[in-house]
């Protein structure tokens, strides 16, 4: 069974932009609509959806790259991190997030990916579309 997958989709609005608000608990609690508490720094740890999702920041590249170790409350006590690395490209409408979402537990890829599709990536869209000009 599948225990990785990738998605992406493009966001109106500049890498630089989407990784800042990515990593801020204000912007990244707006765009979810759900509560948000990040430490920006390398081997800072965030919770997000309301403590839902839990984890750390791996590896920072500003503006291009973020991998994060990532877990949910529906993970097995056991089972250890998933992998989480966000790519952000500049592409003429803006910019082409993809997500490369690996190591995750037995049976529940399938979830997370339609997760990301209709918790993030269309709330992002919404958001940016909004915020900019």
């Amino acid at each position: 069974m599948n225990t990785s997958f990738t998605v992406s989709t493009v966001l109106p609005g500049s890498a630089e932009r989407i990784f800042k608000a990515w990593l801020s608990s204000e912007e990244h609690a707006a765009f979810t609509g759900s509560a948000a508490k990040i430490n920006p720094a390398l081997r800072g740890t965030f919770s997000a959806w309301d403590g839902y999702i839990t984890g750390q920041n791996l590896i920072l590249e500003p503006y291009t790259r973020i991998v994060q170790s990532w877990r949910t409350t529906e993970f097995p006590e056991q089972a250890p991190d998933s992998r989480l690395e966000i790519l952000l490209k500049t592409v003429p409408e803006g910019t082409r997030v993809t997500l490369k979402h690996s190591q995750i537990p037995e049976g529940q890829a399938e979830e997370y990916k339609r997760g990301w599709e209709e918790y993030y990536f269309s709330p992002m869209l919404e958001y940016f579309q909004q915020k900019t000009p």
